[in-house]
């Protein structure tokens, strides 16, 4: 693809820079349906400041453009996008339908041409156009998984939790929660249409939940929900036959863990150099130090959120603070963290939200400001 995103929009943590952050959450319980919430970030004292709030229902997860533009949401009619505007303010462009089941994940390829969504309830991946302006076109492909499974709670029918493409525009992953397996399929550039060339299986009944890959592209990290791991994977690519080679399997838990615990979130920080995940039962926090060689992982820290099921859960852009969104207590929970020392301590108030699903920071590009 030559430039990568990275270096040309320059994602890169930069001190005095302006970050708001998007948290999209469930409207069920919500009189007026406000699904997204954007906040200022104050990154010297590691605290949100709601700024403004988007009408949609049931955002289950919202994703950024890779040039920094736009923002897609699911919602219960199918994908809405927003252009990125003043301050971070988000101006609605367009919804459009994905034929089926409201989704769980929303992605985009790395040349902003397509959206990729999963579908759990249905167990569908559906592929839209982008088009110029960065609002959502037409359904390209879509598909519907089929397979048993092992007939153990809802692990019996295929479930797509998340759908995210290799960081070569090559190949695009799907984890299948229900039948702990990841499908790998190839994709069309001119019609996107999508073919699958591989399978990944994790352990029976382990849930494959959601999918990154390292900045250079070379390693792949699994949570499992069920399981509560983190597999990692290095990645080769290669023309029609991807080769992925699992490097590492690591708990998300301690060794003094409750019982009953799900893995939930995963997220690079955003130097790329942490990733943190999280323990929905277990109701903590993991960080983990990536190893620059060999991609593999080594835990800091797997610490209490003061909440029931931390969904997501993120460092703040400089590494220093750290939000964890609690699905079941309805709040956002806020720690200073030093990943030096491995010590996460909780600081602020909490902010009070209606069941929060997940949370990006986004650094202002120089006409959002």
């Amino acid at each position: 693809m030559g430039e990568t995103a990275e270096k040309k929009y320059g994602y890169e943590y930069e001190e005095g820079a302006q970050y708001v952050a998007y948290v999209s959450s469930y409207t069920i319980s919500q009189k007026e349906k406000y699904g997204i919430r954007v906040y200022d970030v104050d990154l010297e004292n590691g605290l949100l400041h709601e700024k403004d709030r988007v009408k949609i229902t049931n955002s289950s997860y919202v994703t950024i453009s890779h040039a920094r533009r736009f923002l897609y949401s699911i919602t219960d009619a199918g994908i809405e996008s927003f252009r990125i505007g003043k301050g971070g303010r988000l101006e609605f462009l367009n919804r459009a339908s994905i034929n089926g089941m409201r989704g769980s994940h929303v992605s985009t390829d790395y040349e902003d041409k397509f959206l990729f969504v999963a579908s759990y309830h249905d167990g569908k991946i559906t592929v839209l156009r982008v088009n110029e302006d960065g609002s959502v076109g037409d359904i390209c492909d879509e598909k519907y998984l089929k397979g048993l499974g092992s007939i153990a709670e809802r692990n019996f029918r295929p479930h797509v939790q998340c759908v995210k493409m290799t960081r070569d525009n090559k190949y695009l992953c799907a984890a299948d929660l229900g039948m702990d397996h990841i499908n790998v399929y190839t994709l069309n550039h001119d019609t996107g249409k999508i073919k699958q060339c591989a399978i990944l299986h994790s352990e029976m009944e382990s849930a494959p939940r959601h999918i990154k890959f390292s900045r250079d592209g070379h390693y792949m990290y699994v949570v499992h929900e069920l399981k509560n791991i983190i597999d990692v994977y290095y990645y080769l690519g290669g023309d029609g036959a991807p080769d992925f080679q699992k490097i590492q399997t690591i708990s998300t838990l301690s060794d003094y863990h409750g019982s009953a615990s799900a893995a939930s979130a995963l997220n690079f920080s955003t130097d790329h150099r942490y990733l943190v995940s999280s323990n929905a039962g277990d109701n903590t926090v993991v960080v983990y130090k990536i190893n620059e060689k060999d991609g593999k992982l080594t835990m800091l820290f797997c610490l209490p959120v003061s909440g029931e099921y931390p969904k997501d859960a993120a460092l703040f852009p400089d590494n220093r603070h750290l939000v964890s969104l609690n699905h079941e207590s309805n709040t956002m929970t806020f720690f200073t963290v030093d990943l030096r020392k491995k010590l996460m301590v909780m600081h602020g108030k909490e902010i009070e939200i209606d069941k929060p699903n997940c949370i990006i920071f986004h650094k202002l590009l120089p006409d959002q400001l």
